[in-house]
């Protein structure tokens, strides 16, 4: 009887190393041919990692994901490979969805599809057993692709709100408009690099990997997972509020300049630490691995297949492949035709080409292939029309970006300081605008600077949106239509102090103007 079983066990353990002579060289062959095709995202990815600070961790993300998948290498051994063909669908899916990405130039899109595709490797050639060993190293891959920075309009937003209730409550009068106040010893505004969006990515980051190796049960490891991310939002709040009455009380001697950064990362880091330490009072230890079990698996293993890891592998490197074939025919067909825009001197209903509306105002659109900044004035009233026309976009020249807005938040002539949005009739139809309302130069208590009232409005092949997201779904839906990705930005502006109102005068201008400006755009796309 012992005989037997020795016998087993043995067969068990050839076949079980036979399929991993098999199943290995297959998973790093497709790893290898994913990362070839697909290797202007990842180096867009690793570029994004090595030029933004809030992004410097990603580089330690693979390591450790390796590291983690080491540390399972005993229980992975124990299981035979087993390709789960079900796979396919999820590849396939995974990478339409870069497709969809790679034509409107979302780099978020793409790079979170080629880590899918990546991680979808391990259950395609390697099966569903093995994939659940090492679950939390494959999701804490994604922690690589450069996400988040959508956040930061609502984190500043917050910050400011909080920071001047904060100064209120302290006794500190303050003056605020957009995210700019005064208080009686300076200017502050809440940029970018107030947000806090870097705290919390970072903070949710090790917070998960933290929670994964010091808890076991799902909801200890849920709830700190929970707190990484209110802790760090609520301290950057608290952050700004220090280093502003720091400025306050030193008459700006501490806390401004490279001060203004060190503070920070000094409070982010003590507050982190603390997070940590309290943390870990409440770990759970590790469950051993049940060894005994370790060599019962593999007296049970079925007759390996050793074709099977290659089939699975040759479907898996067919699907990938397939994105950049239509890729390939829909930008064939688009062709590379030149754009060129002439602002028209005369628009409808006597609307005359004048003088610049707005001192050295001009939208914040990066890169379009034609651009239009004109004003135009008809019975006294003064309206400025820019068209940014965008053909062959990519990841250099696209309409839909967070780098193009109204005003850049270091703008040194302007700056937005509310925003909303309005319907607006054109024609027999209504759609929504983008409001906003300018502010020219720096904010005071006192003076009454230059104000603009500004509506913005995509035009993607004729369809109006004002929403990013239904943009790029408009972009994607035409090109794969094959009608091309012809989009424009329209935004009218005019003073706030217009006779009749600005509203009504903008209302006035687009409802009888709209017809030629379409018609202007709509001639750009059909040469």
């Amino acid at each position: 009887m012992n005989l037997n079983v020795s016998q087993n066990l043995f067969k068990g353990s050839a076949r079980l190393a036979q399929a991993w002579r098999q199943a290995l060289p297959a998973l790093l062959l497709l790893l290898a041919w994913t990362l070839f095709l697909y290797r202007d995202t990842g180096i867009a990815m690793v570029t994004i990692w090595a030029r933004s600070e809030t992004f410097n961790h990603a580089f330690l993300v693979p390591p450790i994901v390796l590291w983690l998948v080491w540390r399972q290498r005993r229980l992975i051994q124990a299981q035979a490979p087993r390709p789960a063909l079900g796979a396919m669908a999820l590849i396939a899916c995974a990478a339409f969805v870069w497709l969809l990405g790679d034509l409107v130039a979302v780099n978020a899109v793409t790079q979170l599809a080629l880590v899918a595709l990546l991680v979808l490797a391990v259950p395609a050639v390697l099966g569903w057993s093995v994939a659940r060993l090492i679950i939390f190293p494959l999701g804490f891959l994604f922690f690589a692709v450069p996400v988040g920075e959508f956040l930061l309009p609502q984190l500043m937003e917050w910050t400011a709100n909080f920071t001047v209730l904060a100064l209120r409550l302290s006794g500190v009068p303050v003056y605020r408009e957009g995210l700019q106040f005064v208080i009686p010893s300076g200017n502050w505004s809440v940029v970018e690099a107030c947000s806090g969006v870097r705290y919390l990515i970072a903070s949710l980051t090790v917070g998960t990997l933290f929670a994964y190796l010091n808890y076991q049960s799902a909801k200890r490891r849920i709830l700190f997972v929970m707190v990484s991310i209110v802790v760090p939002v609520v301290a950057n709040w608290m952050r700004a509020y220090m280093i502003v009455m720091l400025g306050h009380f030193s008459g700006n001697k501490l806390a401004v300049g490279v001060d203004h950064l060190i503070y920070g990362w000094l409070f982010f880091g003590v507050v982190i630490m603390l997070m940590f330490i309290i943390g870990a009072r409440w770990a759970e230890p590790e469950k051993a691995a049940d060894g005994r079990g370790l060599a019962t698996t593999a007296t049970h293993q079925q007759t390996v297949d050793v074709t099977r890891p290659w089939i699975t592998t040759a479907c898996f490197a067919a699907l990938v492949a397939m994105p950049h074939l239509a890729l390939w025919a829909i930008d064939r067909a688009e062709g590379d035709d030149p754009v060129s825009f002439t602002a028209p001197a005369a628009l409808a209903e006597n609307w005359q080409a004048v003088a610049p509306v707005g001192a050295r105002f001009k939208p914040a659109f990066q890169n379009p292939s034609a651009e239009i900044n004109n004003s135009y004035a008809s019975q006294g009233s003064a309206v400025g029309l820019y068209l940014g026309f965008y053909q062959h976009q990519d990841y250099d020249r696209k309409l839909v970006s967070s780098s193009n807005v109204l005003v850049v938040s270091n703008d040194r002539q302007w700056a937005q300081v509310a925003g909303s949005s309005r319907p607006v009739k054109l024609g027999d139809k209504t759609v929504s605008v983008r409001a906003a309302e300018l502010r020219g130069a720096t904010l005071s208590a006192q003076g009454n600077p230059d104000r603009l009232v500004a509506w913005q409005i995509y035009w993607i092949n004729g369809t109006l949106t004002t929403s990013d997201h239904l943009a790029k779904a408009y972009s994607a839906l035409y090109r794969l239509s094959g009608r091309g990705d012809h989009s424009a930005v329209i935004v009218v502006y005019t003073r706030k102090d217009q006779p009749g109102g600005a509203e009504a005068v903008l209302q006035s201008f687009l409802s009888v103007n709209y017809a030629a400006i379409n018609d202007l755009l709509t001639m750009q796309k059909n040469k």
